[in-house]
Order: C-alpha cells, then structure tokens, then sequence
C-alpha cells in the first residue's frame, strides 16, 4: 500500500496523470469505446508498469525503452491484444511481453498520455511533444504568445491540408517557430496513435497518416521506434538527470537547491554502475544528510 501511494503520488505529478481518472475532454458520440472502465484502465497502467520496476529493481530506462506492458480486458481490447492466449489472472490484469507488436511498450505508448494530451477530437503534436520535452527530458517550454490562434479542434475540419502542413504553416510566424521547432518533432511521431490513443492509418478526416520526424540533431525518425532510438542516442543523460532530480525532489519534499547538485551527480554516478537499478537510487537517497535532516514521508517506498 506505501509502495502504491509513493507511485500514485510521484509517478501522477511527475507525469501529469494524476487527475485523470476524472478526464473528461473525450467525446463520447465520438468515441464511444472511451467507456469510465477503460479510462480507469489507461489510469491503471502506468501504475502497474512502476510497481513492476519497483517490485524486480529493475532499470529506470524501461521507462521509455521497454517491450512489455500491462492490460486488463478493457485496455486489452482497446489496443488489439488478444489476452485469451496469457492465460488466468488474479486480479484481470496481465503483463504483455514483447508489446511492440502490438505498439505498445513502456510510458510513451499509453493511451493515458497520448490521450490527456489530445484536445478531444484531433490528436495534438505539440501537446504530445510538449509531454515528452517537458516530463520525459526535462527542459521548460515558455507558454505560447496570447496572440497565437488556435488550431481547428476536429481532424475533419481542417479542410485539405493534414494536421502536419497545418502546423507547418502555423510555425511560419517566428513568434511560433522557436518553440516549436523544439517540441514539434517530438509529437509528430505519435501520428499512428488517434485523439483516445488508439492505433490509425488515418486521421478523421480521412487522411493518411505520416509519423515520420526530423529530431534537433537533424537525424530522421519514424514513430515511437523513431524517438526511442532518438532519446537513447542523443537525450539519456537527460532523461536519467531528470528523473534523479524529480526523485530527490519528491524524498526531500521540496525544491531542489545548488547544494543538491553534488548529490544529483552521485545519483547519475550510481545508476551509471549499477545498471540504472530503481533500488539503489533510492538507497541513496535515503541515506543522504538531506533527507536523513528532513521529515520522512510516511508513503517512500
């Protein structure tokens, strides 16, 4: 229960899901398979897929690298993953190795993020890529100008242009371009995925989709796989730094300050050796002045 209460608490602010069991930007004439059983199933299984790292002290990387998930009969169906071959469960939940296949696998296939950060009748690259730039890497992306407009909110009212030229012609203004230059990539890549996180070949407006990127260090990629082989290329580093500093922020129960940083460097030292194992990182957390100085949370793990 203190291991559950530690996800739900850190993993729901460090991702941005902890209020989604209450999402209601979905249009359910629509989308009617968006039932309450499956949005508390999306809800679930990024718990579920912690609770795994936590439970085998497996490597923080299986955040964006790993080939396996978890399903009940609700996301099962919602994904294509026939669940009749796992066999019993005791509590309707199954572990699905080699979820590749069926495009899923690890946090930046699931269906809570790709639909949290849709606007309800399109998908969103720039919130998508938003997601990944800001809780996955860790950089701050300034609010856009008030001026911005927005876009169309239903794929089939975007008229002959896809939502890729929109954009395009969107990032034309130069009060838009920096930001989105730095994002845009990044979300572009889950075109595959539709408003409810759902696999497409087209938008709603009829169109085909294209998931190919062109990622800030000018190298191409192709859907999730695309960004995958982009973030353990070129972003790991800042990947694990953040991770570390979100941790340490959550153990210490405040912001982090200079004098975390010495700390924050141990950490990265330690996963670098231990092969990016859950346990010890937080073995050292624990055992450090600044928390040892500071109140206990009663739900750390």
């Amino acid at each position: 229960r203190r291991v559950l209460g530690f996800i739900r608490e850190f993993a729901g602010n460090w991702l941005g899901f902890r209020r989604f069991e209450h999402h209601n930007a979905v249009d359910r004439d629509r989308f009617p398979q968006f039932t309450d059983d499956l949005r508390r199933a999306m809800y679930e299984e990024p718990i579920r897929f912690f609770s795994e790292i936590i439970r085998t002290d497996g490597s923080i990387l299986d955040f964006v690298d790993a080939d396996y998930t978890f399903v009940n009969a609700a996301l099962a169906a919602h994904y294509g993953i026939p669940i009749d071959r796992f066999g019993d469960s005791h509590d309707g939940w199954y572990k699905v190795d080699e979820s590749n296949r069926f495009g899923r696998g690890g946090l930046l296939a699931m269906a809570v993020f790709l639909t949290a950060n849709s606007p309800g009748l399109r998908t969103s690259p720039v919130k998508r890529g938003n997601w990944v730039v800001k809780q996955i890497l860790g950089e701050h992306i300034p609010a856009p100008p008030a001026a911005v407009p927005e876009l169309p909110s239903d794929d089939s009212k975007l008229g002959d242009l896809t939502l890729r030229q929109t954009l395009e012609r969107h990032r034309a203004d130069p009060s838009c371009a920096a930001c989105h230059d730095r994002i845009e990539s990044f979300g572009l890549v889950f075109e595959q995925y539709g408003p409810i996180g759902e696999r497409r070949v087209r938008d709603l407006g009829g169109r085909e989709i294209d998931s190919h990127a062109v990622f800030p260090d000018s190298s191409r990629g192709e859907g999730i796989e695309g960004l995958r082989d982009y973030i353990r290329r070129e972003r790991q580093s800042d990947f694990v730094d953040h991770f570390c500093r979100k941790l340490l922020a959550y153990g210490l129960g405040r912001s982090l300050q200079l004098s975390d940083e010495p700390g924050i460097a141990k950490m990265r030292s330690k996963l670098a050796s231990d092969d990016h194992r859950f346990a010890g990182l937080v073995e050292m957390i624990v055992a450090s002045e600044a928390f040892l100085n500071k109140r206990t949370r009663s739900d750390w793990p």
